[in-house]
């Protein structure tokens, strides 16, 4: 009977301490979760198909991409609107943690931890529909615009050595307009303060679709270039998470959707 007695008691005692112990568990609060890690993308809103404001969204091909990248690693993205002439104080005080934006690695391959190219894009050069410009070698004499610290800008201006017969093309023009945004040089061209515009062969189709029948685009491009996901240098860690999210989109196929959804062309594979 002693026997049963302590058994008993023993586990009278066992289910009063497992009581007590959920009624705490059940009382104590949540132990806090760890917070997601916030990914912010630097990028040109008035840059289509890239990276532009659609009513209350940011949507483009470049942030669709990153906001798939999220979606695979568990991250908060953040679309962060920027000044295209501020964008590497935006990276170095680490206000963003990229520049993914049709981000021409040429002339600045030294200024960024890059990952590989993704993207073959071309300078090109649109003009009115009826423009009677037909080649570069009409330009000579004309009104040109290009956007603000972009390769194109210094080739043409003759800041760039390894251009210099993009340099020598530039010489030729009457004036090369710098101005703040493509958005910008497409309505200097409509308002025919400029004759032409110099630009990124996906933002040059982009117009093009916006507006039927009122640009062409020339069939002789100014200088090929490729588009890189640009981060703060030395950054290689997240460039390589980055980069490996983005490899496994490629093969499984999403990279071409989002691409045929923004009829992106040159898709480096």
């Amino acid at each position: 009977m002693k026997t049963l007695t302590t058994v008993a008691a023993m586990i009278l005692a066992a289910a009063t301490f497992t009581a007590c112990s959920k009624a705490k568990q059940e009382s104590a609060p949540a132990a806090p979760q760890p917070a997601a890690k916030t990914f912010t993308v630097g990028f040109d809103a008035e840059f289509p198909p890239y990276g532009y404001k659609d009513g209350d969204t940011y949507k483009g091909f470049d942030l669709d991409l990153a906001r798939e990248v999220c979606k695979r690693k568990g991250w908060t993205f953040v679309a962060k609107p920027i000044d295209w002439d501020a964008k590497d104080a935006e990276l170095d005080s680490g206000s963003i943690d990229c520049i993914w934006n049709g981000f021409t690695q040429q002339g600045r391959e030294g200024q960024y931890t890059w990952t590989p190219a993704y993207v073959d894009n071309s300078q090109v050069v649109i003009v009115a529909a009826n423009s009677a410009i037909a080649k570069l070698a009409d330009l000579a004499g004309k009104n040109v615009a290009v956007q603000t610290d972009t390769p194109v800008q210094k080739a043409l201006q003759g800041q760039d050595e390894d251009n210099a017969a993009v340099g020598a093309l530039g010489k030729t023009f009457k004036q090369i307009l710098v101005v703040p945004t493509y958005n910008n040089a497409v309505m200097e061209l409509e308002t025919g303060a400029v004759d032409a515009v110099a630009l990124d062969v996906g933002v040059a189709k982009q117009k093009i679709a916006d507006k039927p029948g009122a640009f062409k685009m020339l069939d002789e491009i100014i200088m090929k270039e490729t588009y890189g996901i640009g981060f703060k240098k030395g950054n290689d860690a997240l460039a390589v998470e980055v980069w490996a999210a983005y490899v496994e989109m490629l093969a499984d196929g999403t990279v071409d959707k989002i691409a045929a959804e923004y009829k992106i062309d040159g898709v480096i594979r």
